[in-house]
């Protein structure tokens, strides 16, 4: 069955500004399915989820197949810890830049990440650093492209919200 849209009208019939609000030009904002603590708790949660699975990678690789032993536990909880960390203090730093900074922290991070797992593998350091440098540069481009998209589309919402007169709307 078919549902007609509602459109946003004051009892004359004029528009009260439908689709120049900040949550689009349908004025639809999408329902938030989590609450706020739920977002809080994922924010610190997900480093710390991915963090294990990169340290299990990590003392995987650096054990190259043998037993598991004491150091090697150790290892791998320590680049938890480090890989954790790094990612709050990114996050963090990055919240503070403009988009470009901001790409090309998040780059160098997911370069660097790779790069360590890469050369704890054996290969040559060459094709460790060309890889590494060649991630970096596709995160890097990937987000600078998110955030120009997403935060010119903001901006330019924010406009019209401000100056409702400027787009035509009344």
């Amino acid at each position: 069955m078919a549902h007609a849209v509602p459109t946003h009208r004051t009892s004359t019939g004029a528009r009260t500004g439908a689709g120049t609000s900040a949550s689009g030009a349908s004025g639809h904002t999408p329902p938030d399915v989590f609450g706020a603590r739920t977002h809080l708790l994922a924010k610190w949660a997900m480093p710390l989820a991915i963090g294990l699975v990169y340290g299990y990678w990590a003392a995987s690789v650096r054990r190259h197949g043998g037993p598991i032993t004491g150091w090697n536990l150790l290892f791998g909880f320590m680049t938890v810890l480090a890989f954790a960390i790094l990612w709050y203090v990114v996050r963090a730093v990055a919240d503070r830049l403009p988009r470009e900074g901001h790409a090309v922290l998040w780059g160098a991070f997911a370069g660097s990440a790779l790069g360590f797992l890469y050369s704890g593998s054996g290969v040559a350091m060459f094709t460790c650093i060309l890889v590494s440098l060649l991630l970096a540069a596709a995160v890097t481009a990937g987000l600078y492209y998110h955030y120009a998209t997403h935060q010119d589309a903001e901006e330019a919402r924010t406009a019209r919200t401000r100056n409702p007169a400027r787009t035509g709307t009344t």
